[in-house]
């Protein structure tokens, strides 16, 4: 019978909590620059030239069709011989967000295009430019609408990150990884940080439907 010793594991917890907290950052980060690049590729791909579309749907098609862990690969043993060498915090940090800025493209866009086009008529007989248009007509209704994809996305997002443990990023995972090393008592560890991304996806959440409750709760329409 295999008897449970979760001592160990518990006399180091510090060290998953610091993994955990890099965990929290590296995807807090990862995802307010990946909405960026999603809003700017979205706004190109529906409103840009033809060059632009076409750039930023191959960027789409090569990230959706390809594993995560052959990007960050790619990002972090690959770059170095076009000269640019990265850190593996950083590495994993750009991975990501070049990750989440594929499929947020294509969230965002979805709800750009949910706008009706009178909305669009109006702004435009008002006098306003492209870019106030999509400001102040389509930007808000449109994230209303995709902000479930779009948390979802960022619960996948966190959880992705374990990945960037393949590279020595210092997240949840590699702490995991490093402590069941010094223990040996990989199931304990293991059961411990299935846990704590439990909590953390459980946490963001609840955080992220008390912002939908806040943010959006203004009706559609009189």
């Amino acid at each position: 019978m295999y008897e449970f010793n979760f001592a160990p594991v518990f006399a180091s917890f510090d060290q998953l909590l610091l993994g955990a907290w890099l965990t929290i950052r590296l995807s807090c980060a990862a995802m307010m620059l990946g909405l960026i690049v999603s809003v700017v590729c979205a706004w190109g791909k529906t409103s840009g030239p033809a060059l632009i579309r076409f750039v930023i749907n191959a960027y789409i098609e090569i990230i959706r069709n390809t594993p995560f862990l052959v990007q960050i690969f790619f990002i972090f043993f690959g770059l170095p011989s076009l000269g640019l060498r990265l850190s593996p915090n950083s590495a994993a940090l750009l991975a990501l967000v070049v990750n989440f800025g594929a499929y947020g493209t294509e969230i965002i866009r979805a709800g750009i295009e949910s706008i009706q086009k009178g909305q669009l008529e109006a702004g435009t007989a008002l006098g306003l430019s492209k870019l106030q248009i999509f400001r102040y007509i389509i930007m808000k209704p449109a994230l209303r609408t995709v902000y479930p994809s779009l948390t979802s996305q960022f619960i996948y997002l966190m959880l992705t990150s374990s990945v960037v443990s393949v590279i020595s990023a210092d997240d949840l995972a590699a702490a995991g990884n490093d402590l069941q090393s010094a223990t040996f008592a990989s199931f304990e560890v293991y059961i411990v940080i299935t846990l704590m991304y439990l909590v953390l996806s459980i946490g963001f959440s609840a955080i992220f439907s008390a912002i939908e409750r806040t943010a959006f709760k203004y009706p559609l329409s009189r």
